[in-house]
């Protein structure tokens, strides 16, 4: 009998109050037991678990039974060969062999499942690996797991129209679309695999492009319009035909071909339209950089006319430089349009260049050399510095308008006779007294410092002829005037007017 107080070590599944399994201790050995008792897992059961170590060959996953279940690296490998999981992840597999340990897959090897797996691969949209065997009508024969399955021909590729023999014996990672009749009957697709992986790729190179990026793409297709480039996973841009190059391209296709790798610049995006704008040319020099060290004032060059204008003809002094040869620079012909005959597209010629201005890209020039222009040797500049007040000088008769006529005097030179200098009646035919395109004569009045208004006088001439007349007409009869010099002029005139 023991004293009371007196504390004495319990016998195993007694306490001091009484004999029996302390509670604490049974809910321990509960817990072990179910512990120990390994959760049952069958082939082709598709299972989740978390990452819990990562070794050069296999990982580790915790799926909340006995030991650990593994996975083999390669199944958890991206396209690219980079393992894409971390410790701590959770992941969804399907069990491929519970003999010596339980074993997992993200992918059904072949021969590693039978239907069952199948099935669990198909409720969970797992991929599934599958050699394609032959062709047949429609489509392909797949054999999967030691299962034969059909693969539709729009469903092997993204690509359409492939060569069917390109795809023959090749192992491919096919997604069960269809399953029936327990498994007899499988249809698969790889383009669906395929699409998703672009999808996730597509994100990835949005990313990358951005306004200023130069990226690597290929040639998708070519309109007359520009070409579309695919920059990856089906990120498309344009590269216009203006972008393609400083100089002017008229076929798109004489730049991109469709296949062909390129590099482009990303110019613009427009986010809301989905649009991704590209370029090439600003890749290249910029041409126009050396115009002011290549191009100077009054300098004749040998230039290609390009294409013309109502206002005038485009000429290339050098690839991917531009110059404009202004309407009227050109002599009057007479007709609106008959400037054109001298200056076709596809031609060559010599050019004066009148104005330089690199940064507004613009460069004037006018047609020297041929008929009716100004001859190539000679500098044309210097019979634009003979337009000076008092200057007599000819030139050609390039339009009308009711204040007066406009004389062409040289590329880049035309004046303005205003009506009351044109010696003509008031109520005479203006049209018929200046015929277009016919040369006459006449004297600078007035030049502005900058050139661009110069007024001139036919009036002035024609005075100053009629005093020649008379002085010669005096001259020859050996007798003084004896009237003053307007009488004298208007008789002359007179004398001289043609008799209708």
């Amino acid at each position: 009998m023991h004293e009371a107080g007196c504390d004495e070590a319990a016998e195993p599944g007694e306490t001091s109050e009484g004999r029996g399994v302390p509670e604490q201790d049974d809910d321990f050995e509960r817990l072990l037991a179910e512990s120990l008792q390994a959760k049952p897992f069958e082939e082709g059961q598709t299972v989740r678990g978390t990452v819990v170590a990562i070794r050069p060959d296999v990982a580790f996953l915790d799926v909340g039974g006995k030991g650990e279940a593994t996975i083999e690296i390669a199944d958890l490998l991206d396209e690219n060969g980079e393992l894409d999981v971390e410790v701590g992840d959770r992941i969804e597999a399907i069990v491929v062999g519970t003999s010596g340990g339980l074993k997992l897959s993200r992918k059904l090897a072949r021969g590693a499942a039978g239907r069952r797996a199948l099935e669990d691969a198909f409720r969970a949209g797992l991929p599934v690996e599958g050699r394609v065997e032959k062709a047949n009508k429609g489509g392909f024969e797949v054999r999967i797991a030691g299962q034969r399955a059909f693969c539709p021909v729009s469903q092997i590729d993204i690509a359409r129209n492939t060569d069917p023999s390109t795809h023959i014996g090749r192992v491919y990672t096919f997604r069960i679309v269809e399953l029936k009749d327990g498994g007899k009957q499988l249809v698969v697709s790889r383009r669906a695999l395929l699409e998703e992986e672009e999808r996730e790729r597509a994100e990835e190179i949005r990313r990358e492009v951005v306004p200023g990026a130069v990226l690597v793409g290929r040639v998708a297709s070519v309109r007359e319009y520009g070409a579309f480039i695919d920059l990856g996973a089906g990120v498309q841009g344009l590269l216009h035909v203006s972008e393609m190059g400083w100089t002017r391209v008229s076929d798109p296709a004489e730049v991109a071909r469709p296949g062909d790798e390129i590099t482009v610049k990303v110019l613009r995006i427009d986010a809301e339209k989905g649009k991704i704008s590209l370029g090439l040319k600003q890749l290249q020099t910029d041409p126009w950089s050396k115009v002011e060290a290549t191009y100077s004032v009054g300098q004749i060059v040998a230039a290609r006319v390009t294409r013309l204008s109502e206002f005038g003809a485009f000429v290339e002094l050098s690839p991917g430089v531009e110059a404009l040869a202004h309407v009227s620079t050109f002599p009057p012909t007479g007709s609106s349009d008959g400037w054109k005959e001298s200056v076709r597209p596809g031609t060559s010629a010599s050019f004066e260049i009148l104005s330089v201005d690199a940064a507004a890209r613009r460069i004037g020039v006018a047609r020297v050399g041929g008929e009716g222009h100004v001859p190539a040797s000679e500098e044309s500049s210097a019979v634009r510095g003979a337009i000076v007040p008092g200057a007599r000088i000819k030139g050609k008769v390039e339009r009308h308008e009711r204040y007066g006529v406009f004389v062409f005097l040289a590329p880049g030179r035309t004046g303005l006779i205003p009506m009351s200098e044109t010696g003509v009646a008031k109520e005479a035919d203006v049209g018929k007294a200046f015929p277009v395109g016919s040369e006459v004569e006449v004297s600078v009045l007035e030049v502005e410092p900058a050139g661009r208004r110069i007024r001139l006088s036919r009036k002035a001439v024609l005075e100053s002829e009629e005093r020649r007349e008379v002085r010669e007409y005096t001259e020859r009869s050996g007798t003084a005037p004896t009237e003053s010099f307007g009488s004298l002029a208007d008789k002359l005139r007179s004398a001289l007017k043609p008799r209708t």
